[in-house]
């Protein structure tokens, strides 16, 4: 079972990226999907999620500005980013957790997959 995440790079303040984050070795659709972002010294952080049925979260600090979406047919989640800022630059992972979960979205810890990272810097 493996998460694949590609899409990161190097973008100048206000650009746009699309990660994505194809799942293989069993079906991910009715898992609740997310990315998670860790800059250098800060801690693992959710960035944004969607569930099963559709239902997203965000951060504040990226609300308006980023969408998640998924196409389980694909086995796929996405994170369309725009209006970027140098603060957006880190490691954006992806992650999944199956469904029955309780704990929020946000704990690190209630996940049971994880992809590899992707580097995303957003220059000044």
């Amino acid at each position: 079972v493996q998460l694949q995440a590609s899409g990161g790079g190097l973008v100048q303040t206000g650009g746009s990226l699309r990660l994505l984050c194809v799942g293989s070795g069993r079906t991910f659709s009715a898992d609740t999907m997310s990315w998670f972002r860790q800059a250098p010294g800060k801690q693992r952080e959710l960035v944004a999620s969607i569930s099963m049925i559709g239902s997203t979260t965000y951060a504040d600090s990226v609300k308006g500005r980023f969408a998640i979406s998924r196409d389980n047919a694909e086995n796929t989640v996405y994170l369309q980013m725009n209006s970027l800022k140098p603060e957006d630059t880190a490691v954006y992972y992806c992650a999944a957790r199956e469904i029955g979960r309780a704990a929020p979205r946000s704990y690190v810890n209630s996940y049971d997959y994880w992809g590899q990272g992707t580097q995303v810097t957003v220059s000044s």
